[in-house]
């Protein structure tokens, strides 16, 4: 019949979208936004940040953003929020958590979702800036990897959260059909201050667990010099933007830092060219340019230890002639050329030409 009809007949088959989970890391350190708030207060910076969320989302029905802000002394989450303990009163009744009494009644003119992660983040954030005391004004030290390590523990979780589900929906289906499509992550860093030295190692170790599980790290700065942070994006084959301009923080988001790790293939995203990949030393938490590396733990230290030996692992740190003058080598002379009867012949050592027949 096909013959006759001149029709072809095609195979329709439906797949997934891929979900796609965007996690910014806020740096939220008091001092560096207080030297901003002239040129960029921080209330406008999360407006235009949960402008960028609301675009991510737009994307899918399927993508997820969490939000994370990285303070003086600890890192917070601002969304999703912590799901607080229920606790049960004298006759025994469960508080009811998911209709909170202060709850704001949202428009009707605003998407549900957006109305809801706009009011998450700006009421965790205002109550981070509540609790922060003169205490915590004194500490200068950002939790950068405190919030790193959060936001890859959230995806790992999001991750097998959707193998567990695709893998309940597939139960009668094949092995090959069964497997969920991978989760594209990505951490995004909105960073106001310099890295600090003492964070170097949990960092690291942060950004090497990233890398090992293909989970780019982006990075916009706004102020100051993350010298880890350019490490982290170059590691992690993530973007590094330096903001020239404050006032079109929101250009950077959408213009530079939109795609992700799918769509990256497909556009050209800002790249850096210079990258700081100085290190901090185990000594003393100071960038380095030169030091003692054990060729053990690769432990790193500005200055020799004591008894010559490795503060993290122990070994014997053997240096051989380091510290030795390197031996001079006398430059070979040249031999001279001489002309004899206009032609030029090098200098043999005899005081007669050689004869001419």
């Amino acid at each position: 019949m096909d013959a006759v009809d001149v029709s072809e007949h095609y195979e329709v088959t439906t797949t997934d979208e891929t979900p796609s989970l965007l996690s910014v890391i806020i740096d939220t350190n008091p001092r560096a936004w207080a030297a901003l708030d002239s040129v960029l207060p921080i209330s406008r910076a999360v407006a235009n940040i949960l402008i960028y969320l609301n675009a991510h989302l737009a994307f899918s029905n399927a993508n997820q953003v969490a939000v994370i802000a990285a303070h003086v002394n600890r890192a917070v989450w601002l969304y999703p929020a912590p799901q607080k303990t229920a606790t049960r009163d004298a006759s025994g009744d469960v508080d009811m958590q998911d209709a909170p009494s202060n709850a704001q009644p949202t428009s009707a003119n605003k998407y549900p979702q957006f109305a809801q992660i706009e009011s998450t983040v700006l009421a965790s954030l205002k109550a981070l800036l509540r609790t922060t005391t003169q205490e915590d004004l004194d500490a200068t030290t950002t939790q950068l990897s405190g919030a790193l390590t959060l936001a890859l523990c959230h995806a790992n979780k999001a991750g097998q959260a959707l193998t567990a589900s695709s893998a309940s929906l597939a139960d009668n289906a094949k092995a090959t059909a069964s497997a969920p499509p991978p989760m594209k992550t990505r951490i995004l860093v909105i960073s106001v201050s310099d890295s600090e030295p003492s964070q170097y190692i949990p960092t690291m170790n942060a950004v090497f667990a990233a890398a090992h599980s293909q989970v780019a790290i982006d990075t916009l700065s706004l102020c100051g010099d993350p010298t880890f942070l350019q490490q982290a994006c170059f590691n992690t084959n993530g973007a590094f933007v330096r903001a020239e301009n404050l006032q079109g923080i929101l250009s950077y988001l959408m213009f530079g830092l939109i795609p992700d790790t799918e769509a990256r293939e497909s556009v050209i995203i800002p790249t850096h060219d210079t990258v700081d990949f100085r290190a901090a030393c185990f000594c003393h938490g100071k960038v380095v340019d030169t030091g003692f590396v054990c060729s053990i733990c690769l432990s790193i230290f500005c200055e020799l230890p004591d008894n010559s030996e490795c503060l993290t692992c122990g070994t014997k740190l053997e240096l051989g002639n380091y510290g030795a003058k390197p031996a001079v080598v006398p430059r070979k002379k040249k031999k001279k050329r001489k002309i004899v009867n206009g032609t030029v012949r090098e200098e043999t050592g005899s005081a007669t030409g050689t004869p001419r027949p």
